[in-house]
């Protein structure tokens, strides 16, 4: 959420910022001409307050003088101004609520360095590390390797839930829980994060807090009771600050967590339907950070690092690149999206997405730290980043891995976790 009082104190700005965004028309002066509405009232509902109170004292003197005319005079006047005041309370109480829900619409301003355009056409490449391997033989899918078939039933997970779910048995299954625990235990013990395990389920007020709501709610799932299933576990992770009030010193909080997430893909339909590339049930592995405001451009850098670390590990070609003002998420600033490359596809796709908010979701949640000199309390800064999507790795590792007789060779990082395994024969078994 923005700061109105940044907005009153420059508009042009504001809407300047704003408008970098394709498609977002200027809105200050909406967002102002409600909030001068609404301090008006309140100012109007004070003055009446004082009025009334100043009557009320009036009333108790004028009835011990025994004037009578006087203290029915002033009696009326109390229930005039008490039925006044509560009016202008209302009414400012509806004009704050529809300031707030403008308020919580309008997406975040981006960075001066991220780069303006349209779309993802406009997306700018940062760097590119690895090279794609060349194969004798004509790469496929991930779902098309002789070894994966029997691990990876799509047909069955029909039958279970219907579309764009899938069943891993066996080795496949294996190796995609190999997978988390790797990156799990790179990311606490060479990248100093701290692991967590939350719930899938959460509130309005978490899902509000870190931006899915009230905008996005489509995209996500709902409990017929009022619980929400976490699209991502930033949406947890991130609200531990939730109306707290941290110490500096405590600064920065880096948190990481394995967690089952849930997407309606309600914007995606028809694409990339094949495969396990975009599912409604998937597993990730989630970074967040809570910083100084002075620091959370430093932070994005470190974050998007961590994650292009545990590609490189697992000898996996990507490319990173800046997001562009039109491609970039709502609650983002600044956002590095990490792409692998699949053979099997003959394309880099995303595989991690490592964004900065500013207090833009600090906000949203009340979260704050207390200086260490003792000054006023400060919202905090958020950042959040895949370490990485589970199932696209393990799509990455199948198609880099195959081999001309539909075995898959595995990464070595991954041979520890497999009982010293390293290759996921044609016949769909571990050796």
């Amino acid at each position: 959420m923005h700061d109105i009082r940044a907005i009153r104190e420059n508009p042009a700005a504001f809407d300047a910022a704003l408008t970098r965004r394709p498609g977002v028309a200027p809105v200050s002066q909406q967002i102002l001409t409600l909030d001068e509405a609404r301090r008006t009232k309140i100012a109007a509902a004070e003055a009446a307050q004082a009025e009334q109170n100043k009557a009320s004292k009036e009333v108790g003197a004028a009835k011990a003088k025994g004037n009578d005319a006087e203290f029915e005079r002033l009696r009326a006047l109390v229930g005039e101004k008490k039925a006044e005041v509560a009016a202008m309370q209302a009414e400012a109480k509806t004009l704050d609520a529809d300031l707030q829900e403008l308020l919580l619409g309008i997406p975040n301003l981006p960075f001066d360095d991220t780069p303006d355009g349209a779309d993802e056409a406009d997306n700018v490449e940062m760097r590119k590390w690895g090279t794609p391997a060349q194969f004798d033989f004509t790469p496929v899918e991930h779902y098309e390797i002789t070894g994966v078939k029997p691990g990876m039933d799509f047909e069955l997970a029909a039958k279970l839930s219907g579309a764009r779910f899938v069943v891993l048995r066996g080795a496949v299954a294996r190796i995609h829980r190999a997978l988390a625990q790797f990156m799990i235990d790179t990311h606490v013990d060479e990248n100093g994060l701290t692991e967590a395990w939350t719930p899938v389920l959460v509130r309005d007020e978490m899902m509000l807090g870190t931006g899915q709501l009230p905008k996005f709610g489509e995209d996500s799932y709902r409990t017929t009771n009022g619980w929400w299933l976490i699209p991502t576990a930033e949406v947890t992770l991130t609200n531990f600050v939730n109306a707290e009030v941290v110490d500096e010193a405590t600064l920065p909080h880096r948190h990481v967590a394995h967690s089952q997430c849930f997407r309606s893909e309600a914007g995606s339909a028809g694409r990339d339907t094949a495969g396990m590339l975009r599912q409604h049930q998937f597993e990730k592995v989630e970074m967040v950070s809570v910083t100084h405001p002075d620091h959370s451009r430093d932070e994005l850098d470190r974050m998007t690092a961590c994650a292009e670390g545990i590609l490189e590990k697992l000898g996996l070609p990507y490319r990173t690149i800046a997001l562009c003002t039109g491609d970039m998420g709502f609650g983002a600033r600044r956002t590095n999206d990490i792409e692998v490359w699949l053979p099997g596809q003959n394309a880099y796709r995303e595989i991690s997405s490592v964004s900065v908010c500013g207090d833009f979701q600090a906000r949203r949640m009340n979260a704050r730290f207390k200086p260490t000199n003792g000054g006023k309390p400060q919202f905090v800064h958020t950042l959040n980043g895949s370490g990485l999507a589970i199932g696209r790795a393990l799509i990455a590792v199948l198609e880099n891995g195959q081999q001309a007789d539909g075995a898959v060779r595995l990464p070595e990082v991954l041979h520890k976790y497999l009982g010293g395994k390293s290759v996921l024969g044609a016949d769909g078994v571990l050796s």
